[in-house]
């Protein structure tokens, strides 16, 4: 035995070293890896997925190794993402939420090319600032309504079965426990919207479905999801957005995309809830002073 024991002794003291770990660089390249295969073998569907905070779900889902159906109801904004996502695992689509055919044809779209999904975020939405209750034309009224409600409910039901049992819905409303002066169409949409969420997260319950919502504050993107506003309008209204955000700032897409991939993808014992992401307004704290 003491024998056994020496000729172990003296391997243990010959043998060259096990490597040891390249702080910086294997830790780093192992995180990496470990973004990069995130979300592999996972099939999600975003609309209005070509630019602002739907483009940054699109953009985190990749990253991590999603295969993407995205949609965007602008030509010009669908070209784009085309020609960005060219090489990677994205199908990019024009559809106008509004349009019943163009929900249809989604849907079939959807199941031809990924079948079965695990995810779908309804990100898709317009806003026109109406600025005082007598300015608000009936146009505009049904504009807002047929995309942010009427798009958003025939979305869900056209790919339910679509989605797998145990999947998600994330919706994107907004934060709206406080008021938008000039925005009540925009603002009553999303409410039906939120409305909706509650009762699909309840009916999906059979087949575990989770249904959850993320409501966004103020958050920079390049048209503040305010259709027609012109560069001094735009600045104005961030300006205004930090000063009555009580971190006094505006949020990022990113930080969006992060609520939204939480809900769909970690928060598994959740359903039917919205999560703030707007530093702090709609919770009534007062804004920082310094």
């Amino acid at each position: 035995m003491v024998t056994t024991v020496l000729a172990d002794l003296e391997r243990i003291w010959t043998e060259p070293a096990a490597p040891v770990c390249r702080v910086g660089v294997d830790i780093a390249n192992g995180w990496e890896l470990e973004i990069m295969s995130r979300y592999a073998g996972t099939k999600a569907v975003v609309t209005g997925g070509t630019h602002g905070m739907g483009r940054a779900i699109v953009d985190a889902l990749l990253d991590g190794g999603a295969e993407v159906v995205l949609t965007g109801r602008s030509e010009t904004t669908v070209e784009k993402a085309r020609t960005d996502l060219a090489a990677r695992r994205a199908h990019v689509v024009r559809s106008d939420a509004a349009s019943m055919a163009d929900i249809a044809a989604l849907g079939a779209l959807v199941e031809d090319t990924l079948g079965a999904v695990d995810a779908v975020f309804v990100n898709h939405g317009i806003a026109e600032v109406d600025h005082v209750l007598e300015a608000v034309t009936e146009e505009s009224y049904d504009r807002q309504f047929a995309v942010n409600a009427k798009g958003a409910f025939f979305t869900v039901q056209r790919l339910a079965p679509l989605v797998r049992d145990g999947g998600a819905f994330v919706l994107t409303t907004v934060a709206n426990d406080l008021i938008f002066p000039g925005m009540s169409v925009y603002s009553g949409s999303k409410e039906a919207l939120r409305s909706f969420g509650q009762v699909f997260a309840a009916e999906f319950l059979p087949r575990r479905i989770r249904v959850n919502a993320v409501a966004p504050g103020f958050i920079k993107t390049p048209t503040m999801g305010v259709a027609g506003m012109s560069d001094a309008e735009r600045a104005a209204f961030e300006e205004q957005g930090s000063a009555m955000t009580p971190l006094q700032r505006m949020g990022t897409v990113e930080e969006v995309a992060a609520a939204a991939l939480f809900l769909a993808f970690d928060a598994t014992f959740t359903t039917g809830v919205e999560l703030a992401v707007d530093g702090g307004w709609a919770q009534g704290i007062p804004a920082a002073t310094s």
